[in-house]
């Protein structure tokens, strides 16, 4: 999967700004280049997510339905 558009890159920074609660002491450029490194580290570490799916989950579920349980272990696991 591509990594993001920059005008998607740019929608999902401004919904993050949006909802989230807790103060964070960065600028919005900092925000903004954490965005973009998180969606390349996404995007060079997609082969070894898959490769760490066992089979038969691996071969059977799309793309899609692994990156949503990806973003589901990890909202559960760090509170989101």
């Amino acid at each position: 999967m591509a990594e993001l558009t920059t005008e998607q890159r740019r929608a999902l920074w401004a919904d993050f700004m949006r909802v989230n609660t807790e103060a964070i002491g960065i600028t919005k450029v900092d925000l903004r280049a954490a965005v973009d490194a998180i969606d390349t580290w996404i995007d060079a570490n997609a082969a070894s997510l898959n490769s760490a799916i066992p089979q038969p989950a691996r071969g059977a579920l799309s793309t899609a339905q692994k990156a949503r349980l990806l973003a589901l272990v990890a909202l559960k696991r760090y509170g989101g």
